[in-house]
């Protein structure tokens, strides 16, 4: 291990000294992959470092235990190891879990798309709660979002929100958020007090990069224009600059209708269609993964029922991972952060067990 992160940290260095270059300074494109690497390399470099330290002063104070004379020092010294000792192992445990593959779509921006599934109303309220509970979690990670497509619903909510997040490590967090997530409650309008059941599904994209290459032909394209819902002022009733692609191929629709000009929306629905045809893709490399661990933490089964939101016992159960939380008012106003570390340290105890190569 010490070799390996011998390597990465002369590479991080290499990597700094490419940053300070005229010619990597003057190419935009390449300062941003560069810079990219840099900083995803930083916490292995800083952790490793802080464990040559804490290593170094080990190997000393054990000097003082086994030579020297002072019974004070070799006493001080055994102090001083009952301490550091742990902080080694600690140390040693953060650096296998930061050597271990990486996805490269982790750093990526995502989309995010939530649509309220069974459940009738109550099922777009909750995708609407979804869709609050989100936007508070990017708040918090100092993302920034945008929405591309809304389609309201009559009683509040949302049928669907596809949302465009962007930020540090976005698809890295959010992908593992795809699937089916429930809610128990009882609904505003039941008289009964009866607890009901809905839905909503979310899926999570990693968006496409500009230098990936997917081919899309104007002649598998069906583009419709029409008028946008919901806020934006009188002009959604006056002009259709909503986008509409389908790909006749695959049979992927998308939308846009973020924008006031029917050009600019064009421009994002493609870019939304390059990442799902991207994505369906990077489904199939998930997928062959999940073949070789135990279970499906972050492969973006849609069709998994993967979380239960029981507002009468005040819950939430991750079932993936058997994760119950009993605050589930603070989670819905997005403090997810506990539930996502969770299932990455799922996850990695899963590559674990694969055995899978960590990599330079």
């Amino acid at each position: 291990m010490i070799e390996k992160l011998e390597q990465l940290r002369q590479k991080w260095t290499d990597l700094g000294e490419q940053l300070a270059s005229p010619e990597v300074i003057n190419d935009h494109k390449l300062t941003a992959k560069i810079h990219k690497q840099y900083k995803e390399l930083q916490p292995i470099v800083d952790a490793f470092t802080r464990y040559e330290s804490v290593l170094s002063n080990i190997e000393t104070n054990r000097d003082i235990v086994h030579n020297d004379k002072d019974p004070d020092f070799r006493e001080m010294a055994k102090e001083e190891l009952s301490i550091l000792e742990p902080q080694l192992e600690d140390l040693d445990a953060e650096l296998r879990d930061l050597l271990l593959p990486r996805d490269p779509e982790d750093s990526k921006n995502a989309i995010l798309e939530i649509r309220a599934g069974t459940g009738g109303d109550e099922a777009a309220i909750f995708a609407g709660d979804l869709y609050r509970m989100y936007t508070r979690f990017a708040d918090r990670k100092g993302w920034k979002y945008s929405a591309i497509t809304v389609n309201d619903s009559s009683a509040g909510g949302y049928k669907e929100v596809v949302l465009e997040v962007t930020g540090d490590n976005v698809y890295g967090e959010l992908k593992y958020e795809s699937g089916v997530h429930r809610v128990q409650r009882v609904p505003a309008t039941e008289s009964q007090g009866r607890v009901h059941t809905s839905a909503a599904t979310v899926a999570v994209l990693p968006e496409a990069d500009d230098d990936v290459e997917i081919i899309i032909n104007d002649a598998d394209l069906k583009i419709d224009t029409f008028r946008a819902s919901g806020a934006g002022g009188q002009h959604v009733n006056k002009t259709e600059s909503a986008i509409r692609i389908t790909h006749m191929p695959t049979g992927v629709v998308v939308e846009c209708q973020k924008e006031r000009s029917q050009n600019q929306n064009k421009e994002v629905a493609m870019q939304v269609l390059k990442t799902k045809l991207y994505e369906a893709e990077y489904q199939k490399r998930m997928e062959e993964i999940a073949k070789h661990r135990k279970t499906l933490v972050s492969t973006g089964d849609r069709s998994a029922k993967i979380r239960t939101y029981n507002y009468p016992q005040g819950r939430m159960t991750d079932h993936r991972i058997n994760l119950t939380i009993y605050n589930l008012q603070a989670i819905m106003d997005g403090d997810i952060q506990e539930t996502i570390d969770q299932l990455q340290i799922a996850e990695n105890a899963e590559k674990l067990k694969a055995g899978e190569e960590i990599g330079v």
